[in-house]
């Protein structure tokens, strides 16, 4: 039996080698990634899927983004599954999760970077994200949008923009470690 679960903090290890197994390391070079860098993900959209001994097998995480002007959405992905459990049915159960978490939580559009016929199924097309366009090289094929309140992107136009909660990066400059203890500079 898989779990799916909101991502906690002991999650990240294992959902990183994941993405690399997945995903190798070009995954860094992905123009989603510049959207996603010095941001944390959307809060409660970050999700983990747990087998029965407690490994994590499959991860997904959406990401604040400005789909043009005054046009809030998010942007999805990586969506990743182990490549034992692919084939089973564990990224689409993953998809329906965070599309409908998405939408409790009152969000109007999701947008992506992937295969088109495996994301059809789940309602995105190129049409939706038609007038958009990535802050980099991308496959306008694999550019899709989806809306989760009906028009959502009708007229959204432009470069997407990163958004959301930046990562707070410690100012060491502002501080000292003493016999090891952390001490604010004078």
């Amino acid at each position: 039996m898989i779990q799916i679960r909101d991502e906690i903090a002991p999650d990240i290890g294992a959902r990183e080698r994941l993405l690399d197994v997945c995903f190798g390391a070009n995954r860094w070079a992905k123009t989603s990634e510049r959207l996603r860098e010095g941001r944390f993900p959307a809060e409660d959209l970050s999700l983990s899927a747990e087998d029965t001994h407690g490994c994590l097998v499959g991860t997904v995480r959406l990401w604040h983004v400005e789909a043009g002007r005054g046009c809030p959405a998010l942007l999805l992905g990586p969506l990743a599954v182990d490549p034992s459990m692919q084939g089973c049915g564990l990224g689409a159960r993953l998809m329906r999760v965070a599309l409908g978490q998405a939408r409790v939580l009152g969000h109007a559009a999701v947008l992506l970077v992937g295969d088109a016929p495996y994301y059809a199924r789940f309602g995105f097309s190129p049409a939706r994200a038609a007038g958009l366009f990535m802050p980099g090289p991308f496959e306008r094929a694999r550019f899709l949008g989806l809306d989760l309140v009906p028009g959502a992107l009708d007229g959204a136009s432009g470069i997407l923009q990163p958004a959301g909660a930046l990562v707070r990066i410690p100012d060491l400059a502002a501080e000292t470690v003493v016999d090891g203890a952390r001490r604010q500079a004078a």
